[in-house]
């Protein structure tokens, strides 16, 4: 069923829409969870409370890409469960695992009284993001957006891992560098 189609169930709030989008999404949405939180009962949880955040944010909003609208949900709802978990069960999980490749290059004093200056962070990543030739973005969001393991960006991409680990270095080399010309401290 197209998109559209299943957003406009969700504004006429037919309970349909959800039947519709997990028959659609529900493998890609399991996908983004499992990633983060290496664990299929909690992907499912999670999968299962990205249905429900849908069903309350639609309406108002009006997604124009229904699987990135439902991809970004899944993930906050899967990290949420992340951070709720014990630091036993963490170690397992690629979210873990990625964050752990980017403390080198990311500033870590954040807290809330920083919000302004995350966006700010966030802008300049992206602009950075946009500077890099598409296989090497690519790559880079694949593993660090994502949560993909090496293995599956690399057979993704076609490449081998230690490919896709090279991209990966010089990327977060590069990223740290950028990050210092726009004068943070890492």
């Amino acid at each position: 069923m197209d998109d559209d189609v299943i957003v406009e169930m969700y504004w006429q709030r037919d309970e349909n829409a959800i039947n519709e989008t997990e028959k659609k999404y529900d493998r890609y949405l399991i996908k983004i969870a499992y990633n983060i939180l290496a664990n299929l009962e909690s992907s499912k949880e999670s999968v299962n409370d990205t249905y429900l955040r849908a069903w309350n944010s639609i309406p108002p909003h009006k997604p124009s890409v229904l699987s990135t609208y439902l991809g970004k949900i899944t993930r906050q709802v899967s990290i949420d469960i992340f951070r709720k978990r014990s630091a036993k069960k963490r170690l397992g999980s690629e979210y873990a695992l990625s964050l752990s490749e980017l403390e080198e290059c990311i500033p870590s004093d954040n807290n809330p009284e920083q919000d302004y200056e995350i966006i700010l962070l966030s802008d300049v990543i992206n602009s950075w993001l946009h500077t890099l030739p598409e296989e090497i973005r690519n790559v880079f969001i694949g593993r660090y957006y994502f949560m993909d393991s090496i293995k599956a960006v690399a057979k993704y991409y076609s490449m081998n891992e230690s490919k896709v680990k090279s991209m990966l270095f010089r990327a977060r080399l590069g990223l740290k560098e950028h990050l210092e010309k726009e004068g943070y401290s890492i």
